[in-house]
């Protein structure tokens, strides 16, 4: 559906946006709805341009003309039977106020009009294109009123009558159906067609009142093409009926023809003039003075005579002025012609043939226009001259008139010229420099490792001098094997630590209690890979725990460990010997336990191999094969006969 309030803002002019609000505020101040009816709705939804404005009120117009009259209008015509006013906002917009009503005919072009509401208004009208309104009451703005689906008319470009006696009733829409057809290019819908031919047939024209003929004539000066309209009204045979001595003869085609030129050079330099009073004077230019003034005493308004004699004087003002000396540069003769009657210059450009006045006009649609163009937006921009500056557009016309006049030729002039409209430059901006964070070495973590089987024994407060023989051992072989890395030393130190914490003092009962998780700690070897890999990156975890202190912490730990077993030498000597007698391999399997007891060190140590890896076992599980028993009872006898003996 159509946003209609839009194209009230887009369809129409400056000029009737402001005769339509003045419109709107008259009738609220007095409480009366009022509506935009008639052609200027048929226009705005067909896209058409907008001639005049149609507006309903549901009140008599005529006893509030003088609140009109203040609010800027001008009435150039009444028609008191219709409670109709013919009004003038401005220069150039065009208003018709009238009473909503119903009318009913006794007899052809013989109304009796009765107050009605809008509806009943729009259902009386001629054709259902023009039977549409739009509401211009607060609260409902923009709405549209299409009882009669116009719009649908409209779409298929056809003139269907709203009544089926509507051509007898009021014959003068004959006339204003072919001037429709002729300016639209529309057709008459079938049936209206064919009473359209009746009505012809039956000679009801001759009906029409002589208000209805002034009217009728009065709006081919309006018309774009006038002349096209006039060819299809005498080829109907209506124009006779309106006027007998206005024809298509009495036209001057040639002037028409440059008129129209010069009026679409004025529209694209700017100016907007109404050129149905020039086209007028063009229209009856053949006509006798006596048949001509009779014309002119026809029209129901006043206004379009009043402009066409005034065309002449109008244009030999603004002659005067463009001779002036006050119009010498170019850009003060552009300000005259935007400032003087559209309507005076569109005349004084048709009709002067100076040579001096035509080439100031020359230069008015050709030449000065260029100088907007050269504004340079380059160094605006480096003078921060932006379009959000203050005084932005008054700049850009003091450029403009500068450069048509030629007043800036260089860079320095236009620098100098724009100066004052130049912002202060911005601060700079703001820097903040954080000085860079001191980077902290923090000591790795000590690995956590599975704890020795061993450990509960040492917390007991007594370590056997076998599990001490053995720490010792496994720091020993992972010394040789190349896995002197910290985590590796630093468990066979933990070890002795325990070892020495035991004071190898302990008494035969507790060394039979620490024999028995020492032998539980052999475990079965596991893969080589996995030893191989440990090996392989056992001089990486080396340097991290040298880094540290920890290794260097450690092997103090291990030496005054190694004072106190050396002073149980023998004890210790004896122990390791039976043990490595009654299991083969003994050393190799401790070696294997007490990987098997750090194993998740061995797993972060494979995750980063350097060297290519070698195949050799590494246990995964804590326990899968023990010493025998008969191995450990014999070891610990022997220790017990050389303690009783050395005793």
């Amino acid at each position: 559906m159509p946003d209609y309030i839009q194209l009230l803002e887009s369809k129409l002019s400056p000029n009737e946006k402001q005769a339509l609000n003045a419109m709107t505020d008259v009738a609220r101040a007095r409480q009366i709805t009022v509506f935009l009816t008639g052609g200027a709705v048929r226009d705005i939804v067909s896209g058409a341009s907008v001639r005049d404005l149609d507006i309903t009120v549901q009140a008599n117009p005529l006893k509030f003309r003088k609140d009109l009259e203040r609010a800027g209008f001008t009435i150039t015509g009444e028609h008191e039977p219709s409670h109709t006013l013919y009004l003038r906002f401005g220069k150039q917009a065009r208003l018709e106020i009238s009473s909503a009503r119903t009318e009913t005919f006794s007899k052809p072009a013989k109304p009796e009009y009765s107050p009605a509401g809008i509806l009943d208004d729009l259902r009386r009208r001629d054709f259902t294109a023009n039977a549409m309104a739009l509401s211009l009451n607060e609260g409902s703005w923009g709405l549209l009123l299409d009882p009669l689906n116009g719009t649908a008319d409209i779409s298929a470009r056809q003139l269907r009558l709203v009544s089926n006696y509507g051509f007898l009733e009021d014959p003068i829409r004959l006339v204003r159906a072919v001037r429709l057809m002729s300016r639209t290019g529309w057709d008459m819908e079938e049936r209206t067609k064919a009473r359209y031919d009746n009505a012809k047939a039956e000679g009801v024209i001759s009906a029409i009142t002589a208000v209805q003929r002034g009217y009728e004539l009065e709006e081919i000066g309006y018309e774009e093409e006038p002349q096209q309209v006039l060819k299809a009204l005498e080829a109907e045979g209506w124009l006779e009926h309106l006027s007998p001595h206005w024809s298509s003869r009495s036209v001057d085609v040639q002037g028409l023809e440059r008129l129209h030129e010069k009026f679409v050079q004025l529209l694209m330099a700017g100016l907007h003039p109404d050129p149905s009073a020039a086209q007028f004077r063009l229209l009856t230019a053949k006509l006798s003075p006596a048949h001509l003034s009779a014309l002119k005493k026809m029209f129901v308004r006043s206004d379009l005579i009043a402009e066409a004699n005034a065309l002449d004087s109008e244009a030999k003002h603004v002659l005067q002025k463009m001779t002036a000396k006050d119009a010498a540069k170019p850009s003060q003769l552009w300000k005259l012609l935007h400032s003087v009657k559209p309507e005076a210059v569109l005349w004084l450009f048709f009709t002067n043939k100076t040579a001096a006045v035509q080439h100031k006009f020359e230069n008015f649609f050709t030449k000065w226009p260029e100088a907007r163009q050269k504004i340079p937006n380059a160094i605006l921009q480096d003078m921060r001259i932006l379009p959000d500056v203050e005084g932005y557009d008054e700049l850009l016309d003091k450029l403009t008139f500068a450069f048509m006049d030629g007043e800036l030729p260089t860079e320095e002039t236009i620098r100098k010229f724009a100066e004052p409209y130049s912002p202060p430059a911005p601060p700079p901006p703001v820097i903040v420099r954080r000085s860079r964070a001191v980077k902290r070495v923090t000591e790795p973590k000590k690995a956590k490792g599975r704890k020795s089987k061993t450990a509960p024994a040492a917390q007991d407060g007594d370590l056997s001098l076998a599990a001490a023989s053995e720490a010792s051992s496994i720091g020993a072989l992972a010394e040789q094997n190349g896995m002197a890395g910290g985590k590796v030393k630093s468990a066979a130190a933990k070890g002795t630590e325990k070892a020495a914490a035991g004071k190898a003092a302990a008494k035969p009962e507790v060394a039979k209690k620490a024999e028995k998780p020492a032998a539980k700690a052999v475990v079965k070897p596991v893969a080589k890979g996995r030893l191989d890999k440990a090996k392989a990156t056992g001089k990486v975890v080396a340097k991290a725990a040298k880094a540290s202190g920890k290794s260097t912490q450690t092997k103090g730990k291990a030496q005054k460990a190694a004072v106190v077993a050396k002073a149980h030498g023998k004890a210790s000597k004896a122990a390791h010997t039976a043990a490595k007698k009654s299991a083969s391999g003994a050393r190799g399997k401790a070696t294997a336990s007490a990987k098997t007891a750090h194993r998740p060190i061995a797993k972060k140590a494979a995750l980063k191999p350097k060297a290519a890896p070698k195949k050799v076992a590494v246990a995964k599980k804590p326990v899968v094969k023990t010493v025998s028993r008969s191995a450990s009872k014999a070891a610990s006898a022997k220790s017990k006969t050389k303690k009783k003996s050395g005793k």
